[in-house]
């Protein structure tokens, strides 16, 4: 009978799970799997304690309640060192500093030297951006001109000479990318695994695509910071 009783808990268990399964948001997806879990093993624990088999009840509620976020946090799975959520990546330069939001893709940015120190891109006015760009260095013009891309495709219409064109090369002047950076480009906790580091990568490297308003100074950040941290793994 105990047995049956637990059988029957759990495909009540799975077939719930499976009735919101084809409706469920895929940023949810991993949430809903774990609360299952949680669920199907407090049903089992119940199942077991009822018909005595403490010794095998206890751990598999303590795992439910876990899954559930009610438990020990020294129990359940984990995404891994370095990762969490609404993870961010930054690069930044002499006069730029400009963030990634890996989930929605929104590339945000800000002034953190000259005449314009401490706005934000998005405070000023295109007119300012373009003059700016004939102001700043060429990496911090490499940076703005990829905020510009994603704000207003067609901004270099506005713009005049060639300090406005933006898109540059490989930025001079710019020493060694150091580990601390790599892992703020790759929005990542010192430490991660190279799984992680090469999971940011293809993430990043989608969001960076030139359909998605990316460029090719992004990637090459990107590219690097990947590099500079799986060395350390070899």
């Amino acid at each position: 009978m105990g047995t049956v009783l637990l059988g029957l808990a759990a495909l009540a268990v799975l077939l719930w799970a499976l009735n919101g399964f084809a409706s469920a948001d895929p940023r949810k997806l991993l949430g809903g799997m774990r609360a299952g879990l949680g669920a199907t093993a407090l049903a089992s624990a119940v199942t077991l304690a009822a018909i005595g088999r403490f010794a095998l009840a206890i751990p598999l509620a303590l795992a439910g309640l876990a899954l559930l976020g009610l438990g020990p946090s020294g129990f359940g799975p984990s995404l891994g060192k370095g990762a969490r959520p609404g993870q961010v990546s930054r690069v930044r330069s002499a006069f730029i500093e400009m963030e990634l939001d890996h989930d929605s893709g929104a590339l945000r940015g800000q002034v953190i030297a000259g005449t314009h120190a401490g706005q934000t891109l998005d405070a000023l006015e295109l007119p300012v951006l373009i003059r700016l760009l004939g102001e700043i260095d060429e990496e911090s013009q490499a940076l703005l001109a990829t905020y510009l891309d994603r704000r207003q495709p067609r901004w270099r219409e506005h713009a005049q000479g060639d300090a406005a064109a933006g898109r540059g090369g490989a930025p001079s002047g710019r020493g060694p990318m150091t580990e601390q950076e790599a892992y703020q480009i790759l929005g990542l906790e010192p430490g991660a695994s190279a799984d992680l580091i090469a999971r940011a990568h293809r993430t990043l490297m989608k969001k960076l695509h030139p359909d998605q308003g990316g460029t090719t100074y992004l990637a090459a950040r990107v590219n690097e910071a990947k590099d500079v941290l799986l060395r350390r793994h070899r």
